[in-house]
């Protein structure tokens, strides 16, 4: 971790790969002319003999190549020297191989860098925290006693009631803090920092690279990056901040252990801090509602020998002859052989599930509300409130893209000397990235609904072909078949359909040349999310709206190719479908591309990427290279940091499932929180045993992820309530039991929903062949509200048609407006801001006034007194001086110089 000297900590590492050059030397008398193609030429004076003689170098491409780039590593590491950085590099004693830069900031550097970046440091004064008082501090005390051993043994605060006042680094202002080692006053992850800004800001003439960003896209370096703490694993007594991390949060054993919030922020930066916090309090939040939606489901199961329609179904003496599934090949058949559908149907479509879906909308709003309060109390204690927005240094791309323009506007009109200098990319710059986006993205949510298109083809398709089967059984399993296969199918699809939207989503914000990192994440994210969530809930939303919608009736039936009808919803409604759909999808995410995919590729990639350093490097021995790898050896084999994206995104897709569809599905939160209780473990693994340490960045907000959160929240809302009214048969039942119902029971229901139909009055060619019915029919039964046969108005839409619609509608606006008026009241009740946070910030600021002004007096009190004592010398010297030669007397004239110079000398002190 230190530099030769062993004294000088290693802040930064710079990587590259080099080759040396394998050139042939030429004559200069041998070619008179310069050579053409594809070589370069270099003239090197070789002093070696006693002539002197210059001499041509004919360089490969490669070598060519390689040369510029040593260059510009020399040109760039002489900035950094002259910009106050400690460099210590590695021979390159071999032909070929990789090299390490490493870089230590003396504290001149990080005093002034950490100024002008307005740093908030720890000062010498330290103030008490007011804590709750009554019956609030008591439940705390109570709660802090119960979860102890759920505490993390991480090095705490030796007083957790006081905080130490911070302020802006100043070095006119040093007396302020509280510096007992300078070597020590700025922890690695501060270092680090300032280290990478100095970076990003240094830049080289050739090629007019800004920056290290520039230099690493065009292979100059392969790598930046800090260093770890040390390894984290290993019996030796040395603990560092790393090991400890591991030990009590990056292992699967200790899950059962809250996140040592604190130690993560130090040791990865405030961004990755707020992303485990609020992953910590989504999974936290997630177990009320799991509680909730296992008594939703054991409601359903206790309740389901008394579901009166389910028995009705399921009674045998009810003789409802139901109508052919198919054209030709399929027979009538008994309402009474889907009784299984029926009582499973049951589990989620009863009343709870309404009381579970206005439980889940204001948990939504509950959780958004406890984040917003939990990161205002991070940004407090963080020293995060009043942060300012950083300048940010635009990205290599746009640079590139950037020169291009400018030497292209200098070559059309070189006459024009007043070119304005802040030149920047325009709207027209940009035209061709933004017509490629909206295109593009057309097309992929095209191709999703194409693929959705695809597997409801294939579902009527194989419906079709196992009806023809001559095999009894594959015949009664028919839609259990086609249902399980068509939702495996669907998953696969919908898998890798993620993988390459991801990809797309990233090549499109390329393409679209943002200036900065921030603009280009929020770009980003909003693409990926767009594309991940059409693909993800594409199929969902057409099994819950849209399937047997368009069915038709008997004898008028809707067909696909001419021959093929469209599919229905199983007897007991489409909510079941929904239910298995909603659940394979989730579960296959969350286990094959959460779990498997994030544990498998990173392995991969590492494993891939140490062949190739193995097959590209010979095998030369090093004699200054000692047998034990360095950190920074260590480090470069880890996988690169890429951003918080991937690790946002699955978690919000996994909150659209919790959420948006949970009416349908109220296993939906449990399984969510088993998900996330490995999840978070997983992740802290990656983070601290397979990823190089990412740079830390100060961030007091999730950013766009909350405004997407808080969007997914409101639409599950409406979602809900149209799965409830449209789906589900909740208001059906009610409007049975209420209007229809002679007795106000359930008894009856079944007939009530079922319309007949003559079958003398199907098309020719339809009717089952060779029917094996036990009697003759005359009229089928189908699942609708029309008209009967024997009705002038035939088959048309019946009045009990009209008014379950009306009611639906009606429903729909009710819940809606009732959730709704819910989450604002409940928004309204509980403040953004913590009451005691408000009132330590406040206190905080008159603390700090205070602190300036007692440092101030005190320092004029310091001066006053040299002064005075600077007057007594003064006169004592004066009176001695009179007895002195009248020669020195001249010098004493002016004695308000001797004080102006001595207190203007305190003044700048």
């Amino acid at each position: 971790l230190h530099f030769r000297d062993s004294k000088r900590k290693v802040d930064y590492v710079l990587a590259y790969h080099y080759r040396r050059r394998l050139a042939q030397h030429v004559p200069i008398v041998a070619s008179p002319e310069p050579t053409r193609g594809s070589t370069s030429v270099g003239l090197v004076w070789n002093g070696s003999t006693r002539e002197g003689r210059l001499e041509v170098v004919e360089l490969s491409p490669l070598d060519a190549l390689e040369e510029e780039r040593r260059l510009q590593r020399e040109e760039y590491e002489r900035n950094l020297l002259e910009a106050g950085l400690e460099i210590e590099k590695d021979p390159e004693n071999k032909s070929q191989g990789l090299s390490f830069v490493r870089i230590h900031a003396p504290w001149q550097v990080l005093s002034r860098e950490a100024e002008l970046l307005k740093i908030k440091m720890p000062t010498k004064k330290m103030y008490e925290i007011t804590e709750e008082k009554g019956i609030l501090k008591t439940i705390n005390e109570i709660w802090c006693k119960l979860t102890e051993p759920l505490q993390p043994q991480v090095p705490q605060q030796e007083n957790t009631k006081m905080k130490t006042l911070s302020y802006p680094f100043s070095r006119e202002k040093m007396y302020l803090y509280n510096i007992k080692d300078k070597d020590t006053f700025f922890d690695n992850a501060t270092r680090s920092r300032i280290v990478r800004e100095i970076l990003k800001r240094t830049s080289t003439k050739a090629r007019n690279s800004m920056g290290i960003g520039t230099l690493i896209a065009n292979n100059v370096y392969d790598a930046a990056y800090p260093l770890h703490d040390g390894e984290y694993e290993g019996q030796d007594d040395d603990m560092n901040e790393r090991k400890l991390l591991y030990q009590e949060w990056a292992r699967y054993g200790v899950f059962y252990k809250f996140q040592p919030i604190d130690l993560i922020r130090k040791y990865f930066g405030e961004k990755i801090g707020l992303y485990f916090a609020w992953l910590g309090l989504y999974t936290e939040f997630l177990i009320p509602s799991s509680v909730v939606g296992i008594i939703v489901f054991l409601y359903g199961c206790v309740t389901i020998e008394s579901d009166i329609p389910s028995k009705e179904m399921c009674d045998q003496r009810n003789a409802f002859t139901m109508c052919p599934l198919c054209d030709k090949f399929c027979d009538y058949w008994n309402l009474s052989s889907a009784c299984a559908t029926a009582r499973a149907s049951h589990l989620f479509d009863n009343p709870a599930t309404v009381f579970f879906s206005i439980f889940m909308a204001l948990w939504a709003t509950m959780f958004l509300e406890q984040w917003k309060r939990l990161q205002m109390r991070l940004s407090y204690f963080w020293d995060l409130t009043g942060l300012e927005e950083e300048e940010e240094h635009p990205r290599p791309e746009y640079e590139t893209k950037l020169l291009q323009k400018k030497l292209k506007n200098k070559n059309i009109t070189t006459e024009n000397s007043n070119e304005n200098e802040k030149e920047k990319l325009t709207w027209s710059d940009r035209m061709p990235g933004y017509a490629a986006n909206f295109g593009l993205i057309l097309f992929m949510i095209m191709l999703t609904f194409s693929a959705v298109f695809g597997v409801i083809v294939y579902r009527i398709t194989t419906a079709a072909a196992l009806s023809f089967s001559t095999n009894e059984t594959t015949r009664s399993n028919v839609r259990v078949t086609v249902t399980a296969t068509a939702v495996i199918l669907n998953l696969v699809v919908v898998l890798i359909l993620d993988e390459i939207y991801g990809a797309v989503a990233k090549w499109l914000t390329e393409i679209e040349i943002p200036k900065t990192e921030k603009t280009f994440e929020e770009r980003l994210v909003l693409k990926a999310f767009l594309l991940k969530f059409v693909n993800s809930y594409a199929s969902i939303f057409y099994v819950a709206f849209f399937k047997g919608r368009f069915v038709g009736r008997p004898g008028r039936y809707v067909y696909v190719f001419e021959s093929y009808r469209m599919e229905e919803c199983a007897p007991g409604g489409c909510l079941m479908e929904l239910c298995i759909q909603l659940s394979i999808i989730m579960l296959g995410k969350q286990l094959i591309q959460n779990n498997l995919f994030e544990i498998g590729i990173p392995k991969l990639k590492k494993l891939l990427r140490k062949l190739k350093d193995e097959r590209t490097e010979p095998k030369e021995t090093d004699t200054n290279q000692s047998k034990d790898p360095q950190q920074w050896d260590l480090d470069y084999v880890l996988e690169p940091f890429t951003g918080l994206t991937p690790e946002y995104m699955e978690m919000i897709i996994q909150f659209g499932f919790v959420t948006l569809f949970v009416a349908s599905f109220p296993l939906a939160p449990l399984f969510a929180l088993l998900n996330n209780i490995i999840e978070v473990r997983l992740d802290a693994k990656k983070f601290v045993t397979e990823l190089r340490r990412p740079d830390t960045v100060r961030a007091k907000d999730i950013g766009i992820w909350y405004n997407i959160l808080s969007g997914i929240g409101k639409l599950s809302v409406i979602i809900n309530a149209f799965v409830i009214a449209v789906t589900s048969d909740f208001i059906p039942r009610l409007m049975y039991q209420y209007a229809y119902s002679q007795n106000g029971t359930m008894h009856g229901f079944i007939n009530h929903t079922l319309s007949y139909f003559n079958v003398s009055q199907l098309k020719a060619g339809t009717q089952p062949e060779n029917s094996l019915f036990a009697q003759e029919v005359s009229f089928c039964r189908f699942k609708d509200y029309r008209e009967p046969p024997w009705s002038p108005h035939q088959y048309e839409f019946s009045k009990q048609f009209w008014a379950v619609l009306s009611a639906r509608l009606a429903f729909v606006i009710l819940f809606q407006n009732l959730v709704m008026f819910l989450s604002v009241l409940v928004d309204w009740i509980i403040p953004d801001i913590p009451k005691d946070i408000s009132e330590q910030i406040k206190k905080e600021k008159t603390l700090l006034v205070d602190f300036f002004l007692k440092e101030e007096h005190e320092k004029l009190k310091l001066i006053e007194s040299f002064m005075a004592r600077d007057k007594r010398k003064h006169r004592s010297g004066t009176k001695s001086k009179r007895t002195r030669a009248a020669s020195f007397s001249q010098c004493h004239r002016s004695p308000k110089g001797s004080f102006t110079s001595f207190s203007s000398q305190h003044t700048v002190v």
